[in-house]
């Protein structure tokens, strides 16, 4: 049986044209969330112990989050959402369950960054920015992994919150770009401007894309590196991260694998010409038994009364939460345990996807 939500994906290497009506704008982090969106682990796909492995995560996640904004899980079918709503509802974590909501959808993973929607307002309303769904096209990091289900997800989204959705034929995972808010975008070229998603395109034409569905016109990018262990081709969101507009979170230049890129960073200027302030967060003391590879804090994800950091019980973890609680004064930073998650490539930023608050101009 056909998917009907399947999207036609081209092989062609003829960009296509973007429309000259409507711009959009995406929002920063650190923007008032209206919530945030999960997708709860199964055992469903290819990992039989997703659920075992992964949900402690997940319950800590939803712990965090739920006290400053709605947290919408996305569950596999309704028993998943009868089993999931029990577990949060009843003791130990008893949490105030109008916060969260369920959406049942088949989906092939968790990585909602890379796969779920991305929220953006259009700016052309008189009175009032309206939000809407940018529907990239997910190809499961250029065809390693299942998409049958999670390419979907925005239009099934989009479709339950009755909000605008804009198909965008361009392939994107969330997780490779990071925007400041004020007109720059940040990037890799490994992901982005690889065969594999976006065969024959350039970085010109990328950039047309991203300045219109996103509304940028600044770009900072990096070579990034293709191939290897890391399945996503070398996201941006696993190297550096833009923090209240005005600075750049990121490793300690001995850290770095390839020193060019710290570099390019440090003298990295803003749409208005301005240098960036840095903050350098540490990796792990430790190199992680079950991962056998230091962890790394820069995946972090900033919501409305939290930062959530990624935590290994590794005594930099509190270093690393201490920079991130003192870079945003007004949010608790919260650890959350991603030894599980990182052994499979990802940590919290990579597992949460923020929908913005709806404002008046």
């Amino acid at each position: 049986m056909m998917n009907p939500f399947r999207r036609h994906k081209s092989d062609s290497k003829v960009v296509p044209r973007i429309p000259t009506s409507d711009k959009f704008r995406m929002p920063p982090e650190e923007y008032p969330h209206e919530g945030t969106w999960l997708q709860w682990p199964h055992n469903f796909g290819w990992d039989p112990d997703h659920v075992q492995r992964y949900e402690a995560t997940w319950i800590a996640m939803t712990q965090a989050l739920h006290t400053g904004e709605k947290v919408h899980i996305i569950v596999y079918n309704d028993a998943e959402q009868e089993r999931v709503q029990h577990i949060l509802s009843q003791p130990p974590n008893s949490m105030d369950m109008t916060q969260i909501d369920f959406y049942t959808f088949h989906t092939d993973d968790v990585w909602v960054r890379d796969n779920g929607p991305i929220f953006v307002f259009d700016t052309n309303s008189e009175d009032e920015e309206e939000l809407c769904i940018t529907n990239w096209i997910f190809n499961a990091w250029g065809g390693k992994a299942d998409d049958y289900y999670d390419n979907y997800v925005p239009l099934k989204v989009g479709h339950a919150l009755e909000l605008p959705v804009m198909d965008v034929p361009m392939v994107l995972e969330g997780g490779s770009i990071e925007v400041d808010g004020r007109g720059t975008l940040m990037a890799k070229r490994s992901s982005i401007l690889n065969a594999n998603r976006n065969k024959g395109w350039t970085q010109q034409d990328a950039e047309r894309f991203f300045s219109h569905y996103l509304g940028v016109t600044n770009f900072i990018w990096l070579d990034g590196k293709k191939g290897g262990s890391d399945i996503t081709d070398d996201h941006i969101d696993g190297t550096a991260r833009f923090a209240n507009g005005d600075t750049i979170v990121t490793f300690y230049k001995e850290d770095f694998v390839a020193p060019k890129e710290y570099k390019i960073l440090q003298n990295a200027k803003d749409a208005q010409g301005q240098p960036y302030k840095m903050v350098h967060l540490p990796c792990t003391k430790h190199k992680l038994k079950r991962v056998g590879d230091y962890g790394i804090y820069t995946n972090f994800y900033v919501a409305n009364k939290v930062v959530l950091v990624p935590a290994f019980d590794d005594p930099n973890d509190k270093v690393a939460m201490d920079k991130l609680a003192r870079l945003y004064p007004t949010r608790q930073a919260v650890g959350i345990p991603c030894t599980e998650v990182y052994r499979d490539g990802g940590l919290v930023h990579c597992i949460t996807q923020q929908q913005p608050a709806k404002q008046r101009k």
